[in-house]
């Protein structure tokens, strides 16, 4: 796929803010869709007749479809960036209409899944997208910025959803998400410029995986991403149930906490567009995980008490999303040839990350070693520092090196 010009002349400049723009909005509504699982899990479950046992297969093979993310996305790469995103938006669309045609666990299984494959596509292809057009110094603001869809879903999209569903059952807020879904990909279709036409025998899913996976500072970054995201699963899992054990706190407490969290993710994002270009993306991911490793250390050493708890924590998160954020730009440098697909291998070892944590995080907390959430961060310090390990193997092509010396 040719490269596309940065998008640099004065005129083109509100152009590209105001597709930044379009890309949170379409983003805070695919997020919501999967982070309101959670919260909600027991509604949904109930509404749909099954237990939580049975509904957790959904969340899990959805998940697993992080995994296999590589095999879709690259079609971004041999096909064009508008087209990943209109075809991640038209089976995104198309598994919400699942549900409200057939509100059954059966169809909201499968629509889960669909779903999952098409925000898999939509999200390397947009990042490819940008990567294309924003200068690698001013990459980090601009990916900043369509990350605050992660937050703003949790401080905006959930309470929506909840005041919906608190009104009118489990099911209302699907037709809503499907018509924004409809209207999303209408104002992509319009919004996009055209794609360029494929190059005969352009590089196949199959080589552009070969490139990823045969490279080896992309092999370290994306084992980079998977430890840390890995590190701070550790602790998300469980922390709830921490809190909750140590303080006796109320649903209304848990889910104020979850606000909270959205909060100080959305300041890690905040930091990022500030910081990030400025400093060094390689830098600022040190930065940020050394922070993290602090902010798990004093999850135990101030956690016997509400205050010294809850600051650990907005600390905790803060950080991981200032590292995992930063990491974004330099992911889309590794491998300009197959960027969409790196990008999607960087959603997939995230994916791996998260599983790994989830198996480490309740044989860690209940173990009676280390009482309470003590091994869960000595767990995430080490493997952050596996991760700040991985971080000196990365490497750029050599002219972007003369762009950011950091990096």
């Amino acid at each position: 796929m040719s490269q596309i010009a940065p998008l640099n002349k004065p005129e083109l400049k509100s152009n590209l803010n105001f597709q930044v723009t379009v890309f949170v909005v379409v983003r805070v509504v695919i997020t919501t869709t999967f982070r309101m699982i959670y919260p909600f899990l027991s509604i949904f479950a109930r509404g749909m007749g099954v237990d939580l046992r049975t509904f957790s297969y959904a969340v899990t093979t959805r998940s697993l479809m992080g995994l296999i993310s590589p095999f879709f996305a690259s079609v971004a790469d041999s096909r064009g960036r508008k087209t990943g995103m209109l075809i991640g938006m038209i089976i995104y669309t198309l598994a919400i209409s699942f549900v409200v045609i057939l509100p059954t666990f059966p169809a909201f299984f499968i629509a889960l899944s669909l779903a999952s494959i098409g925000y898999l596509i939509f999200i390397p292809s947009m990042q490819a997208y940008l990567g294309d057009r924003v200068p690698y110094e001013k990459r980090g603001r601009v990916l900043g910025i369509t990350e605050f869809a992660w937050s703003l879903s949790a401080i905006i999209g959930i309470p929506v959803v909840g005041f919906i569903i608190a009104q009118n059952g489990w099911l209302a807020p699907f037709p809503l998400i499907l018509l924004l879904g409809a209207l999303s990909f209408l104002l992509l279709a319009w919004m996009l410029p055209k794609d360029t036409a494929p190059k005969q025998g352009e590089t196949g899913f199959l080589k552009n995986l070969g490139k990823v996976f045969s490279y080896p500072p992309a092999i370290a970054a994306l084992a980079m991403a998977a430890l840390y995201t890995a590190a701070n699963e550790t602790v998300t899992l469980v922390y709830g149930v921490w809190v909750e054990q140590t303080f006796a706190l109320s649903i209304a407490s848990l889910a104020a906490t979850a606000l909270a969290i959205g909060i100080s993710e959305f300041g890690g994002e905040v930091l990022v567009t500030l910081f990030t270009d400025k400093i060094g993306k390689r830098r600022a991911i040190m930065i940020g995980i050394i922070g993290n490793c602090l902010a798990a250390l004093a999850l135990p050493l101030f956690g016997h008490w509400m205050v010294g708890a809850m600051f650990s924590l907005f600390l905790f998160y803060l950080t991981f999303e200032f590292t995992l954020v930063s990491g974004i730009p330099l992911m889309t440098e590794i491998l300009p040839s197959a960027r969409a697909t790196m990008m999607a291998a960087h959603m997939a070892l995230i994916a791996l990350g998260r599983s790994i944590g989830d198996l480490l995080a309740p044989s860690l907390y209940t173990q009676t070693v280390v009482p309470g959430i003590s091994a869960n961060a000595l767990a995430a310090i080490g493997l952050n520092l596996l991760a700040l390990f991985c971080l000196f193997w990365v490497k750029l092509p050599h002219t972007e090196v003369q762009q950011e010396k950091m990096d």
